[in-house]
């Protein structure tokens, strides 16, 4: 997997921040390694507004891009690392279903359905 960008919004992307990214990202790697060609993902992190302090205002968004699809997952969190897990997540979740479905097309229909 190739990450194409990574973007901070209304913050300072740090070192800490990208290798957090791409070691989370790691994980998907096993995922999206059948897929030819290989899949890409966009990465913005940072704060939803200048003005908020309390509140779930750090976001992470993923954008990766499969041959045949794009899949796109959005958090919001009071912490950026926690938007980051759980926008990883719920990507890696669309990913398995994604491959699920690919896998079911392929066998044909059930025996006994038919």
């Amino acid at each position: 997997m190739q990450i194409t960008s990574l973007k901070a919004t209304n913050i300072e992307l740090t070192d800490a921040i990208k290798e957090y990214v791409e070691k989370r990202l790691e994980s998907l790697e096993k995922l999206s390694a059948s897929f030819e060609p290989a899949a890409s993902v966009a990465v913005e992190v940072g704060k939803s507004s200048n003005h908020h302090n309390k509140g779930p205002f750090m976001r992470c968004e993923f954008t990766l891009q499969v041959p045949g699809t794009v899949m796109r997952a959005e958090e919001e969190r009071e912490d950026l690392y926690e938007s980051i897990d759980a926008a990883k997540d719920d990507l890696a979740r669309q990913l398995k279903d994604y491959k699920g479905r690919l896998t079911d097309a392929h066998r044909g229909p059930r025996p006994d359905k038919v």
